[in-house]
């Protein structure tokens, strides 16, 4: 499983810099000003048109970041931020809620198929029975035996 980036939204209590931001959450600042332009974020603006990021966009940042390492598209994320008690918005819920566990069950078949190949001492492991049956199992492959 890959590390979560810095999704510690503790911070100092006065505002971060878009670099600051960007450097907490590893991430580039184009991406913070794609999510701004897109209506993801909008934080405040200081003499020179210059952003300031609070706590609260912290951990809208944080709340992006997680939901874009699941996989969901930005339009869905802006959906699940704005409008979570509309049934617009639970309906996007409700989608990728499926969807994800779709991909779960996937990842698990997966993980269950290559724990079966660690535990095979064939030299070709597709002929190694306890391989083959995972895979039948997991694929709906007809085993012709």
């Amino acid at each position: 499983m890959p590390a979560m980036i810095g999704l510690n939204v503790d911070m100092k209590s006065s505002p971060m810099t878009i670099g600051q931001v960007a450097d907490h959450f590893n991430l580039p600042t184009h991406v913070l000003r794609h999510w701004e332009s897109v209506g993801l974020l909008s934080p405040a603006r200081v003499a020179g048109d210059r952003r300031r990021y609070t706590r609260d966009d912290l951990v809208r940042v944080a709340s992006i970041v997680v939901a874009k390492q699941a996989g969901l598209p930005l339009p869905d994320i802006r959906e699940f931020l704005t409008s979570i008690h509309t049934p617009a918005g639970k309906d996007v819920l409700r989608r990728n809620h499926r969807a994800l566990q779709a991909r779960m069950t996937a990842l698990q078949s997966a993980l269950d198929l290559l724990e079966a190949g660690l535990n095979c001492a064939h030299e070709d492991i597709t002929t190694c029975p306890n391989y083959r049956a995972h895979l039948t199992k997991l694929a709906d492959f007809p085993d012709p035996v």
